[in-house]
């Protein structure tokens, strides 16, 4: 079959190999443009089940779609609620973060290098990014730029938004973006647009991301069959460092949190790790994807140990707790 979509999956190469064999039904969690669930599919998958909390995805996929027929089913729902939609699967694939066909569109309002709405939403309800920069103290503001975006510049940031604001309201992406600018040094040769942290971090706030992140992962353990493999691939060490510590904890190697901390009851282990590290790119995938720069992989199967449930702090989900940079 013809691929006909633009968008390159970031490690598939990488994930088909160390989910082997791809059989028996997968639930792709981030259907985006495709390309995780035609990889499935051309690998041997009987029938993939497609979510996307963007409509825009999904009349997209209706189109590229259409050649597999009922092997393809395409479903508009928050990853987090995927065992509504599986159960006994024999694999669950997560693609975090905004995808290509998001970020290339200026009028989603993702990008600080095109200007368009701020608005930031991967579906189409909730606030959009406009009304938290405008609307939120200036406390709350410097909170989600710090933790979410790992702004250590959070404060100014803040307050010259608040001060902007008060002159006129922030309602395009490179208006927000020449504010965010203006607060920090010119970048050198090789360092990332200034704007990068800030724009992520209120992605983050307005996705509800890591929320999102840590509900789909219990699903996840409900919705697959023992020995069905979950393959999430994040794109920044929040989002890695949550998945990470949700397989040791399932996995039953997280340890105590300090060496005075009483100890956990055993419990039997849900997952079991095949990746022992992240798997990032190798050479010959950045040099045709750069993007994928960032990207880690993490993998693991279930066992046939029953679902539980886990907090987000011991898989450390961080808390908007007024932690704030200069």
């Amino acid at each position: 079959m013809t691929d006909p979509a633009p968008h390159i999956p970031v490690l598939l190469a990488p994930l088909l190999r160390l989910v082997a064999p791809v059989e028996g039904r997968w639930l792709d969690g981030t259907l985006g443009a495709g390309g995780y669930a035609r990889g499935l599919l051309e690998a041997g998958a009987d029938r993939v089940i497609g979510l996307d909390r963007d409509p825009l995805a999904l009349e997209m996929a209706a189109e590229w779609g259409a050649p597999w027929g009922d092997r393809l089913i395409l479903v508009r729902d928050v990853f987090s609620n995927l065992d509504r939609h599986g159960q006994d699967l024999q694999g669950v694939v997560l693609d975090l973060g905004v995808s290509s066909m998001q970020l290339d569109r200026p009028e989603r309002g993702f990008s600080f290098q095109k200007d368009g709405p701020l608005d930031m939403r991967m579906g189409v309800e909730g606030p959009t990014a406009a009304e938290i920069v405008n609307t939120a103290p200036e406390a709350t503001l410097a909170d989600i730029l710090y933790v979410y975006g790992e702004e250590r510049a959070s404060r100014r940031i803040a307050r010259a938004i608040v001060k902007a604001r008060a002159e006129a309201p922030i309602e395009r992406t490179l208006q927000l973006a020449g504010i965010v600018e203006r607060c920090l040094p010119r970048p050198k040769p090789g360092q990332v647009h200034p704007a990068t942290r800030s724009f992520q971090a209120l992605r983050i706030a307005v996705n509800d991301e890591l929320g999102e992140l840590h509900r789909g992962l219990m699903a996840a353990e409900r919705a697959l069959a023992p020995g069905g493999a979950l393959a999430v691939v994040t794109f920044h060490s929040i989002e890695d460092r949550i998945v990470k510590r949700f397989i040791q904890a399932r996995a039953g190697k997280a340890g105590r949190a300090n060496r005075f901390a009483p100890e956990a009851a055993e419990d039997a282990p849900r997952f079991e790790p095949v990746t022992k590290k992240a798997v990032g790119p190798d050479e010959d995938e950045l040099a045709t994807n750069p993007r994928a720069r960032s990207a880690r992989l993490r993998v693991a199967r279930r066992t046939q140990a029953p679902a539980g449930e886990i907090a987000g702090a011991d898989v450390g989900l961080p808390e908007l707790r007024g932690k704030t940079g200069g």
